[in-house]
């Protein structure tokens, strides 16, 4: 028997965005940062530029570096695969579009910073893991924690530690998984 066969691509929309986010990454080492700000990061810029609108949607594809990468691949390839079966590989690539372009979009309206990376798509993972297993008409206790520790954490950090850190898109992240999990899906 062939090793291949001992595989399963189990998760194909977390796997994908994994492997897109690898070439992404390794693409612009090789290009010493040129594709993170010419395709994978969002940012103010020519609303002319048909790239611009690309670049709402491929700035979760970008990543710093490797540490980067690391941190947010560790939580979406954890709770990715469980939030797909729920969900659908259908209806995950619908929310990670919306919650890629409504981060994208709010940043370029209200910030002036140049954002990358899948954070955002983490925080609506862990958001949307909480619903896994929701009753009817009743909100778990393990959202409301989740929401509480995140949002004092992510507030404290926007308002007092100054870094190259999205807390904004980190929130709007979370705010979608939200919505996604207790009004849509």
């Amino acid at each position: 028997m062939e090793v291949i066969n001992y595989f399963s691509y189990n998760s194909v929309v977390i796997l994908s965005f994994f492997f897109i986010s690898l070439f992404a990454l390794i693409l612009n080492y090789i290009t010493k940062g040129k594709s993170n700000i010419t395709l994978f990061s969002s940012y103010r810029s020519n609303m002319l530029n048909p790239i611009t609108y690309v670049r709402l949607f491929t700035h979760i594809f970008g990543h710093a570096n490797w540490g980067h990468f690391m941190n947010n691949f560790l939580y979406i390839l954890l709770i990715g695969p469980m939030v797909e079966e729920k969900y659908d590989s259908i209806n995950l690539i619908i929310m990670i579009l919306v919650t890629a372009g409504v981060t994208g979009i709010i940043n370029s309206l209200f910030s002036k910073k140049r954002i990358l990376g899948a954070s955002g798509i983490v925080f609506m993972l862990i958001i949307l893991s909480s619903f896994v297993n929701i009753e009817s008409g009743k909100i778990p206790i393990t959202l409301i924690l989740i929401c509480i520790f995140y949002v004092v954490n992510e507030v404290i950090q926007g308002i007092f530690k100054k870094d190259d850190v999205s807390h904004m898109g980190h929130l709007i992240g979370a705010v979608c998984g939200f919505v996604f999990g207790y009004f849509i899906f």
